[in-house]
């Protein structure tokens, strides 16, 4: 009897065994879930909520022509909705498990031929060909990032969610007040074109200085001011407006219904 009792509790205790090994396989195989405010390398994790995206490339007017890149991606919802909209589009981001549950929303969305994933580090990433950059960092992570946006090709559009970049003005801000309820705010940048310097503009010198997408400075003895978009530029200097395009040492344009052309010294 004593040897019966022993084979059943034997046999009970592999029974239990199995049963608990199967259960952590089980548990093994289960698709990663992230949640909200997890740790990450440089902030917590924050979905951005998806009436913002929308309103964030709409505010980019993006095309299918744009390249987009995402600092800091997360689940991958801005990559693919740009993708759906016919961008090619990419994210960084440092968490390898959401950089393989990104690549899986992809290919259950459709799109995993537009929107690609990158597993690395935002700071040591070169996205220097992009078109348009999204972002959901925090204002300090912005700072260190906007040495590297202001160097990029003029015109290049810079989308942030809630969080500044100090004395750089936005372009543009919007809210979006439906179907938001937390971090609704967008701001807009676009990368203006380097005019700071002395300017031969006609017989004389055209000298400007500048802060970010603002120029100032004098031509003809009196006071210059202006905004840059870009490459595009609009000034005004002793009662007229000037209106043109930077290309790199050269600017060209109209004032007054006549054209006037820039080198700069």
């Amino acid at each position: 009897m004593r040897g019966f009792v022993s084979r059943m509790l034997g046999a009970s205790c592999i029974a239990m065994l199995m049963t608990v090994g199967a259960a952590n396989a089980q548990a093994a195989k289960k698709p990663y879930e992230p949640t909200v405010g997890q740790q990450g390398k440089d902030v917590v994790w924050v979905p951005t909520p998806q009436a913002l995206v929308d309103r964030m490339l709409d505010m980019a007017k993006v095309t299918p022509k744009d390249i987009l890149y995402d600092l800091g991606s997360g689940d991958g919802r801005t990559v693919i909705t740009a993708a759906k909209r016919g961008l090619n589009a990419t994210g960084v981001e440092f968490n390898p498990d959401m950089v393989a549950l990104s690549r899986r929303n992809a290919q259950a969305e459709g799109v995993g031929d537009k929107a690609k994933f990158i597993q690395g580090d935002i700071f040591a990433t070169d996205f220097k060909h992009a078109t348009v950059v999204t972002m959901f960092l925090l204002s300090e992570l912005n700072l260190r990032l906007r040495p590297t946006l202001l160097n990029m090709k003029p015109g290049t559009r810079v989308v942030s969610n809630t969080f500044d970049m100090s004395d750089w003005e936005p372009d543009e801000q919007v809210q979006a007040n439906v179907n938001c309820t937390s971090y609704c705010r967008a701001m807009l940048w676009i990368v203006p074109a380097k005019v700071a310097g002395n300017w031969q503009l006609g017989n004389d010198f055209l000298s400007l200085d500048q802060q970010f997408q603002m120029v100032m400075g004098t031509y003809k003895g009196a006071k210059v001011s202006g905004k840059l978009k870009g490459d595009e530029i609009t000034f005004q200097a002793g009662g007229q407006t000037y209106t043109g395009r930077v290309n790199g040492n050269r600017m060209e344009g109209t004032v007054g219904g006549a054209k006037w052309s820039a080198v700069k010294k």
